[in-house]
């Protein structure tokens, strides 16, 4: 849950091949879900990715109940306004704003689009204008609607999610990696500052090579999560780093770089176990 109001880019271009042929072929049918599954060799192995949620949510939450977040919403005094959701989506940084535009358009006249121009006026403050005194409540009852739940759903892969893991596959990184590489979007988001996801990863090849560049993949891992701790520590809010310290770093140092369970962690001095 940070500065985010730059995300919705992904982290990689994808090249698009342009074929002069006189009738383009038929579109493949969209692979079955068990299918699209079995393509997964990731984090974003359905099991991999509800063990990356649990996760998040320790740290997030204080809780690996992370289905239980969609109601969630408090202020906590980071200056980015309302915190909410299974992600942080943050008022004052723009990927609030994203979500309630794009629940608007799946989901129309639900009882968050009143709101919508005061999300666009608090965007990058931390004022609630406009949102006090209802709009906690009415973000809880819009937790109840299905649709609301899918658009979180929807607005973490897109903004979140889906680059993490695709930035983590082309440096040649395993689950665990990808999984660093989600926490770390999560938190610094993508934006242009120097704590941001981009210019940690920039401050870490300054030290090391990512495996697909020839270099060794714990180093590297290692090399990124001392440029997060360094970002981390950038912003009071931010500065207790136990979700590197006594998580992501005890994943690695056991060499589990597929995050394969049992998993047991620390975040803040509580102890977290995926069995």
């Amino acid at each position: 849950m940070t500065a985010a109001a730059l995300l919705g880019a992904a982290l990689l271009a994808v090249p698009v091949a342009a074929h002069a042929t006189a009738a383009p072929a038929a579109a493949p049918a969209a692979p079955a879900p068990a299918a699209a599954a079995a393509a997964a060799t990731g984090l974003d192995d359905p099991a991999k990715k509800d063990i990356a949620m649990r996760i998040v949510s320790s740290a997030e939450n204080s809780s690996l109940d992370w289905k239980a977040q969609y109601k969630y919403i408090e202020d906590i005094g980071d200056g980015r306004g309302y915190t909410a959701g299974i992600i942080g989506f943050c008022s004052g940084t723009g990927d609030m704003l994203d979500l309630v535009e794009h629940y608007t358009r799946t989901a129309p006249g639900n009882v968050l689009a009143p709101y919508l121009p005061a999300l666009r006026k608090v965007n990058g403050t931390d004022s609630h204008a406009g949102l006090d005194p209802d709009f906690t409540r009415d973000w809880a009852k819009a937790a109840q609607d299905s649709a609301f739940k899918k658009a979180q759903d929807h607005e973490r892969d897109r903004v979140y999610f889906d680059p993490a893991v695709r930035q983590g596959k082309a440096d040649g990184t395993g689950t665990l990696g990808q999984f660093i590489y989600y926490d770390a979007i999560v938190m610094h988001g993508d934006g242009g500052d120097p704590t941001s996801f981009r210019n940690i990863r920039k401050r870490a090849l300054a030290k090391a090579k990512p495996p697909a560049q020839g270099g060794n993949e714990t180093a590297w891992l290692n090399a990124f999560l001392d440029a997060r701790v360094w970002a981390m520590k950038q912003e009071e809010a931010h500065s207790d780093t136990s979700r590197v310290d006594t998580a992501q770093r005890v994943f690695l140092k056991k060499g589990n770089l597929n995050l394969d369970t049992p998993l047991d962690w620390k975040v803040y001095g509580d102890p977290y176990r995926i069995g």
